[in-house]
């Protein structure tokens, strides 16, 4: 049993090396290559280590870390989907799920349980961990879009209200959090970097 578990473990973390080669729209702070999926959810890690203090309510930081890491494999199947696209709902979709199933279906049957229990519970976004974790997935490419003289939002022509629309999820995990990026939000707009009508 432990041999057969340990043989799906490792086509898992085979398959999941393709997360590696999905590209986000997002660039690396300071630079002009973009971000893939799997240093997106690297860095969602290490920001759930370093902000949990800032939650709003108690979180159990390695669920955290777990939703943070997982939520994005299935784009493995089912490709990413930028934030600001106006022709392609930024929901979960049938896709996502039949993805998450065919993924995480490749661990052992109790381990791939609690993978989709998780990737289902991130996107639902209604307990306390989703909620953070759903925090800095918004925070991070708002700190790449002001880091690169507005990224994504000067590239595809975002306006303030449509950002801020998104981004203002980031106050359901934390406040303090929220207060910062509403200011570097005001702060993009006052450089001219994101224009507001």
């Amino acid at each position: 049993m432990k041999t057969e578990n340990l043989l799906k473990q490792i086509d898992f973390i085979k398959e999941i090396d393709k997360l590696k080669y999905i590209q986000r729209r997002t660039k690396l702070f300071n630079s002009d290559r973009n971000e893939n999926d799997a240093e997106h959810s690297w860095h969602l890690a290490m920001m759930t280590l370093v902000l949990a203090e800032h939650s709003d309510h108690p979180i159990d930081v390695l669920k955290v870390v777990k939703m943070v890491l997982i939520h994005d494999l299935v784009e493995i199947d089912a490709g990413d989907t930028f934030i600001y696209d106006t022709t392609k709902n930024h929901t979960n979709t049938e896709e996502e799920l039949l993805a998450a199933k065919r993924i995480f279906g490749l661990l052992p049957e109790i381990q791939a349980q609690e993978f989709l229990n998780i990737w289902e519970e991130f996107e639902e976004g209604f307990t306390n961990e989703a909620k953070f974790a759903r925090t800095m997935d918004r925070f991070e490419p708002l700190l790449q879009n002001t880091s690169n003289n507005g990224g994504t939002w000067k590239e595809f022509d975002v306006e303030y209200q449509t950002v801020y629309n998104k981004k203002k999820a980031i106050a359901n995990g934390s406040s303090s959090i929220w207060n910062y990026a509403e200011n570097l939000l005001n702060e993009s707009v006052e450089k001219g970097i994101l224009r507001k009508e």
